[in-house]
């Protein structure tokens, strides 16, 4: 069985990281711009997307396996998410960032 991958971003995309189901980080792309914030600002940036990446590549993997016939309780024992769980937590997330700064300027 492959392991299951997905990524999680900023809301401008300007950092993105890529994770398996088993947490080992893929990819991880930085627009230029974002090093402006310092290194300490970058890395906690980057190990929260990690976290989001592998909890959405944990809730695929459980969409797979529901798919496959294990039943809900199995997939309980094993911890995964329900994908509802990570877009609720990523809607909760989106609410509280700042949208990205832009050149036009509120009236």
């Amino acid at each position: 069985m492959n392991e299951t991958a997905a990524w999680a971003a900023t809301r401008s995309k300007s950092v993105r990281v890529w994770a398996t189901e088993g947490g080992v980080p893929t990819e991880v792309r930085i627009d230029t711009h974002e090093l402006r914030f310092g290194g300490t600002e970058l890395a906690h940036t980057i190990l929260d997307l990690h976290a989001r990446a592998t909890a959405a590549a944990r809730a695929q993997r459980r969409a797979q396996l529901e798919r496959e016939g294990v039943t809900e309780d199995v997939l309980d024992r094993l911890g995964l998410p329900r994908p509802s769980q990570i877009a609720e937590t990523e809607n909760d997330l989106m609410d509280a960032e700042a949208p990205p700064k832009s050149w036009l300027e509120s009236l």
